[in-house]
């Protein structure tokens, strides 16, 4: 298998889950893809709005070149982070990819006409996955 070869850095990924067990499922299988990264953990909606905004003891985190958020989480809904980060200008370029419970709950939010660049149903199946980050990376390599 060929790897894949990335330019410059390695690309900054923001995941935004409450989960444990989802979260290292998606970790592991970007480590799997052999895609070049750094994901950095938050794991409520509050928290990914900090970081995103880089408040506190983010203050010193890099911008994220994506976004993976799960819509159900405590104290800020996946939907209000999305909603800000569309409407701040410094963030509203940055692609997010939702991670969602079922095939059913992607119509919904399709049907709702969320600003996102894709979905991924949980548990995220590996080269989906995988295919939806590589093009994404190719998306903001291109924009640069």
């Amino acid at each position: 298998m060929m790897s894949c070869e990335a330019v410059g850095r390695p690309m900054e990924i923001l995941l935004v889950e409450d989960d444990l067990e989802d979260a290292g499922l998606t970790i592991d299988a970007l480590r799997q893809g052999h895609v070049r990264c750094r994901v950095s953990l938050v794991r409520d909606g509050e928290e990914a709005l900090e970081f995103l905004n880089r408040v506190g003891k983010f203050a010193r985190v890099p911008r994220p070149d994506l976004i993976l958020l799960d819509l159900h989480l405590p104290k800020l809904s996946g939907r209000e982070v999305l909603a800000q980060v569309r409407a701040n200008h410094h963030l509203q370029r940055i692609p997010v990819v939702v991670l969602t419970a079922s095939e059913t709950h992607e119509e919904i939010l399709r049907a709702e006409n969320l600003r996102v660049e894709n979905y991924l149903v949980k548990p995220v199946d590996l080269s989906q996955f995988i295919s939806v980050v590589k093009e994404l990376r190719k998306y903001l390599l291109a924009d640069v």
